[in-house]
């Protein structure tokens, strides 16, 4: 008999939905923290009891409170690499595992992550509505931009994302600096804190996890070290940059510019930078390939697989430290 699992979020692939349909009794909540008193509580429930497994989406998570209405909940997987949407203290406390699905979209992640660079730094949207406006055509004046051999890229968070992008901007000629709390073992230059790491930089890329420890890790402080020569690239989580502060730095000319994959409240996006030439912005898509979001699919079924056929999960997520 197939085990019942519990899907929370949408948009799969294909043939991962195929592969969900094949191997397990679905139940779909496309937004369980959106869902209305009555009907989306109901079907909880209803399937609650049954529910052995969820499968969910780094954004979506799964809470406490939605674990707790799922008596015989197993394990949790997660397409993605970030957990900080999941209660991995809440699970763990019930001896349920998590995974996710590590390396299998570095590769997309860390092209976006030099794309949105190489934007920012040649101001390519700005270029694209400057022709199209016939500002070319009419001969406006046009300032040149700056290039990237030379300049200092910090990399915020070295893992297998960071680490990728910094071996993609060395091949531009940058030099890489990074931080994060440990050391790396890596040629690269360690700053001892984001702040010193921003005061080094002249691009600023945002690698590492999210969640409450990492909160507004790039606050006002750090974005005025980088300064108004320096940008600030994130493709990690919103969370981790102090929004607010981030726009103020830039609509006063602290801060040279910004390339945003990631919004501290997606997908609502801070109408100020909505409106500035000096920002380039992305809708959370750094995994958004067919290639990667279906391996991601794959590799978080194969750890529903490996947990149901008793054998060693293929990527857990490490418990919390108490």
């Amino acid at each position: 008999m197939r085990p019942e699992i519990l899907i929370l979020g949408s948009g799969w692939m294909p043939a991962v939905g195929e592969a969900l349909e094949r191997h397990f009794v679905c139940h779909r909540l496309a937004q369980p923290a959106q869902e209305a008193p009555g009907a989306g509580a109901a079907s909880i429930d209803a399937v609650g009891a049954r529910v052995r497994a969820v499968f969910t989406s780094g954004t979506v998570g799964i809470d406490a409170g939605l674990a707790a209405r799922l008596p015989r909940l197993e394990i949790v997987a997660v397409h993605g690499v970030g957990v900080d949407a999941v209660d991995v203290a809440a699970l763990a406390a019930r001896a349920i595992p998590v995974t996710n699905t590590p390396d299998v979209l570095t590769d997309d992640v860390a092209d976006l992550a030099v794309a949105l660079l190489l934007a920012a730094a040649r101001r390519l949207p700005m270029l694209d509505r400057y022709v199209r406006a016939g500002d070319w055509e009419a001969r406006r004046p046009l300032a040149p931009s700056r290039a990237l051999r030379g300049k200092v890229a910090g990399i915020l968070g070295l893992g297998r994302i960071g680490q990728a992008v910094a071996t993609r901007l060395e091949g531009f000629g940058m030099q890489v600096r990074y931080h994060q709390r440990s050391t790396a073992r890596v040629a690269y230059p360690r700053s001892a804190s984001v702040l010193e790491l921003a005061r080094a930089s002249d691009y600023l890329v945002v690698c590492a996890p999210g969640g409450a420890g990492t909160r507004h890790l790039v606050d006002a402080a750090v974005i005025d070290a980088l300064g108004p020569e320096g940008t600030l690239v994130n493709i990690a989580r919103g969370s981790l940059v102090d929004e607010a502060a981030l726009a103020a730095a830039l609509g006063q000319g602290r801060l040279g510019a910004a390339a945003l994959d990631v919004f501290e409240d997606e997908p609502r996006v801070a109408p100020a930078l909505k409106t500035m030439d000096n920002v380039v912005l992305a809708p959370h898509v750094g995994s958004f390939t067919l290639e990667a979001r279906t391996a991601m699919g794959m590799l978080a079924i194969d750890n529903l697989l490996a947990h149901f056929a008793g054998a060693p999960l293929p990527t857990p997520v490490a418990p919390p430290v108490r």
